[in-house]
């Protein structure tokens, strides 16, 4: 009897059943092969293992969600700002701050929501009922009743109701992709003992839930349910891995972390300085709030936002949909791509490459996926397809039965990729399966088996039946007596064997999947596969997109490292990545085998080393993650299938696939491609490097005029000079001036270099060195010109108010030329000066309003302003425009001084 005190930990579970024999999985399980389990024990099992279904962890409820939001520095700092504007009684500007807040909020709890749904489209996928053996009837029961030791039967079609040994397969094929990544069907053998140390994708004997069977029959029995399944397994790390903040959201928390503490010390040491100068306490509180006020960016969540949003935008045009907008940004500093090679560097399309005729002819086809269009080359000039070469194909595309058809526009195949690349390539020599088939009709066929690894059909042709076999180039081969030669039928002789077997093995060694094709006049199918004539080989592969090798090389201009992770064959991964100019001379090839023997330090000092991992399980796709994120690494994850769903969680920037792409990787993923296409992932990573300059210049901008503002009150506090401005025209010029400059900045055009800088560190944030300088010295110098401006005013017989007046509008024409110059922060202003037409108008707009608080009457009362005269407003307008050159020149000793220490360093 079945051990009841087993738990579901224990080693049962987790045995190696697939390098065990049917026989010894069917006695360690203590079932029996024919009749399975009884009800009783099957009932007993249940009990002991629980349900066969995936368990979902506790989740947080949404209104804890909801309230989480509200722990973000800035969120807080916003909520200090929008009090302390009512308190002032700015209720426009309490207002727009709350709007602004509660967008923030919305958007963060929306996405947060979401991000839990992977584990259900997970659980989707799981079969709904299973046919088992109990007692010895077969009959359907739902599949969360299966136990191990179950007996079931799998049949075409049928999605995959647990993972179990095979102890019978009849030509049984099975499609792993979404848990392996294997890119072709997979042949499936109960007899066969696997290595232990076998990953999932040469696991021949055993099945998975989850992945369903295209072909053929079997009995198997079941190994593992529930969370113990490989599909648990995933589930667990999907639950277990912790998504981290994003750059900008960690650049932005600092940030405001930062202004806060500054709020506070400005609010702190005004009120100081005006109580020891005998101010009145309320009055200078009031202006202590209002220059705090100042400093907060209530702004940014919206400029940030816009800056996304718009920038997601974009990337839709360019067939990348995003989930999460912070991870817009975070491609902009993504520092490898960890790519799948199936359906994303390369078609998904299988395509013949080389065709073997005559007996010793090599030709090429150029042309890739399942678009008819492409020629024939021998020795690389054009090859006008011969009487043979014609036969040849004809003969493939007969014992073939996948069809091409245009649908929409684009190309699609129905039925097996390796026919259907042979149907191709037929098109491209002008023959037509569809015109084949009517003009040669099928009589009989013997179909292909994983057993004879070949397929023949008979057919009726003018001349009599013939039949024409495809199949395995060595069982095709043993088959033949004679080959084609032209128009002669010739010996085929040992010698022309060693040749043809040469041939095959030069194609394998190229990675090319090797199809021969034989015929034989018969009159009955069933001496049809005997003493054959050899018509020639085909290699085939699915091969890389165009347009992946020019996007490849973007990226390693861009300073980009690039790594191709698959579960498909070594020699496959290698020669795609070679083609691709993705294998560097020291680059490594490894599999999840030798993954699994390095340590996680062992791997974290190779990691920088390997180029291609092949043969890899989601266990080992996480790991290479996690050691890039030790390394120090930005990492963006594409993927696919299932088995990608915890890689690509774990990853800086998630990255699915949106034709192939499973569910549970698409709810795991920030970002989803429309055309499953690599050159799609750069495009991202160009939008997001220019999202990311359009938020450093804002807030450059920005504070470079809050250092302004600051630094003018502060100085004219501690020289005991009048306040050069009213607490109305501080926040005017924080709400006004910094407003519509700022959102036109977030939308400025991008730099011509942005795609040629090397990405930068997650360390160095947004305030860098040049951004830093930059930032302080425009500040200063728009503080010291104009308390000199204010301090000249006043000697030169002016009242306080027309004083006012002048530094008021002196430092919102100095925000203005500022923010045509940190438009770039190494470029001249010069630079296409006027490219951005949003700035162009939001500065048109501004001085509009300007003019309008200057001069009309029931404006000046509450801004504190008068008329300024043409003398005055020359003088403003001359004082201002001194920030130009003084940035352009620190721009310029910057460029040099990074000059000289990139010559030090070379």
């Amino acid at each position: 009897m079945y051990d009841k005190n087993l738990d579901n930990n224990n080693e049962i579970n987790h045995r190696p059943w697939h390098a065990l024999t049917a026989v010894t999985a069917i006695a360690e399980l203590e079932s029996n092969g024919t009749s399975g389990l009884s009800d009783a024990e099957a009932h007993i099992r249940l009990e002991q293992y629980g349900p066969n279904e995936l368990i979902v962890a506790s989740q947080i409820s949404p209104f804890t969600l909801f309230l989480s939001q509200f722990k973000n520095s800035l969120i807080i700092i916003l909520l200090v700002a929008t009090l302390l504007s009512g308190i002032l009684g700015h209720a426009v500007e309490a207002i727009a701050i709350g709007v602004i807040i509660l967008f923030a909020v919305f958007l963060g709890f929306v996405q947060e929501l979401r991000a839990g749904r992977a584990l259900e489209a997970l659980r989707r996928l799981a079969a709904p009922i299973a046919l088992v053996f109990r007692d010895g009837l077969e009959r359907e029961v739902p599949a969360k009743e299966l136990v191990p030791g179950d007996i079931i039967v799998l049949a075409t079609g049928d999605r995959f109701p647990s993972d179990a040994r095979l102890i019978e397969a009849v030509n049984l094929k099975a499609e792993e992709a979404a848990l392996t990544g294997e890119s072709v069907p997979v042949e499936k053998h109960s007899e066969l003992l696997c290595d232990e140390a076998a990953t999932l994708g040469d696991r021949r004997n055993m099945v998975f839930v989850g992945t369903s069977a295209i072909y053929g029959r079997g009995r198997a029995i079941v190994t593992s349910t529930g969370m113990q399944t490989e599909f648990g397994r995933i589930a667990k790390m999907l639950q277990n891995v912790e998504q981290e903040e994003t750059p900008l959201e960690k650049n932005l928390d600092r940030m405001a972390k930062m202004l806060t503490k500054a709020a506070f010390v400005i609010i702190a040491g005004i009120i100081l300085i005006g109580f020891f100068r005998g101010q009145p306490l309320l009055e200078m509180l009031v202006f202590g709030i209002a220059l705090a006020v100042a400093v907060v960016p209530e702004a940014l969540p919206a400029v940030v936002t816009i800056s996304l949003a718009i920038g997601v935008q974009r990337m839709v045009k360019r067939n990348a949909l995003v989930r999460h907008l912070p991870a817009v940004e975070t491609l902009g500093c993504t520092s490898i791509i960890c790519s799948d090679k199936t359906g994303t560097l390369t078609k998904d399309e299988m395509t013949v490459r080389k065709i073997f005729i005559d007996g010793g002819t090599v030709l090429e086809v150029n042309g890739s996926g399942y678009e008819p269009i492409g020629e024939f080359l021998f020795q690389g000039n054009p090859y006008p397809p011969t009487d043979n070469l014609r036969f040849l194909l004809q003969a493939a595309v007969l014992s073939s039965d996948a069809r091409l058809a245009k649908i929409d526009g684009a190309w699609n195949l129905k039925g097996d990729p390796t026919e259907g690349a042979l149907v191709v390539a037929a098109e491209k020599a002008g023959l037509h399966k569809e015109f084949l088939d009517e003009q040669f009709r099928r009589i009989a066929e013997i179909p292909f088996s994983s057993e004879s690894k070949r397929m023949t059909t008979l057919h009726q042709t003018p001349d009599g039946a013939v039949a024409y076999g495809k199949g395995a180039a060595e069982i095709i081969l043993a088959s033949c007596a004679r080959y084609q030669a032209g128009k002669e039928i010739k010996l085929l002789t040992p010698e022309v064997r060693a040749v043809i077997l040469a041939a095959s093995e030069t194609f394998a060694a190229e990675a090319l999947r090797v199809i021969g094709v034989a015929y034989v006049p018969a009159t009955t199918i069933e001496f049809a596969q005997q003493d054959m004539i050899f018509l020639g080989l085909f290699g085939m592969i699915d091969p890389p997109r165009p347009e992946a090798k020019h996007a490849i090389g973007l990226c390693q201009q861009a300073g980009i490292k690039l790594m191709m992770i698959t579960g498909d064959h070594p020699l496959t991964a290698k020669a795609i990545a070679q083609e691709l100019n993705l294998l560097p001379p020291d680059g490594q090839v490894i599999t999840g085998n030798d993954i699994s023997m390095m340590s996680d330090n062992e791997l974290e000092q190779n990691i920088e080393h390997i180029a291609v991992c092949a043969r890899v399980s989601p266990e080992h796709k996480l790991r290479v993650v996690e050691a890039l994120q030790r390394r120090g690494h930005i990492v963006a994850m594409t993927g696919d299938g299932v088995n990608d769903a915890p890689a690509i969680k774990k990853a800086n920037i998630g990255i699915a696939m949106g034709i192939t792409g499973t569910d549970v990787s698409k709810e795991a993923a920030a970002m989803t491609l429309t055309d499953d296409n690599f050159a799609s992932i750069v495009a991202a990573v160009e939008e997001g490097r220019i999202i990311f300059g359009n938020i450093k210049k804002y807030l450059m901008y920005l504070l470079s005029s809050n250092i302004g503002e600051i630094g003018l009150m502060v100085i004219t506090s501690i020289f005991g000079l009048p306040l050069p401005l009213s607490a109305v025209q501080i926040l005017y010029v924080n709400l006004a001036t910094d407003g519509l400059p700022a959102l036109a900045l977030a939308v400025d055009p991008p730099e011509d270099n942005v795609m040629r800088r090397a990405p930068r560190k997650l360390t160095g944030g947004i305030f860098s060195r040049s951004v830093v300088v930059l930032m302080v010295t425009g500040g200063v110098w728009s503080a010291l010109v104009n308390v000199s401006l204010f301090v000249w005013a006043l000697q030169s017989g002016r009242d306080l108010v027309a004083s006012m007046t002048m530094v008021f509008v002196s430092l919102v024409f100095i925000q203005f030329f500022k923010a045509y110059s940190f438009r770039s922060d190494h470029y001249s202003i010069l630079y296409r000066p006027f490219a951005n037409l949003w700035l162009n108008r939001a500065i048109m707009w501004e001085l509009l309003i300007l003019v309008l608080v200057i001069y009309v009457p029931f404006l000046q009362a509450p801004f504190k302003t008068v008329a300024l005269s043409y003398i005055d407003w020359a003088i403003v307008v001359g004082v201002a425009i001194t920030v130009v050159p003084i940035l352009e020149i620190t721009k310029r000793l910057l460029q040099k001084q990074e000059t000289n220490n990139e010559s030090a360093k070379n």
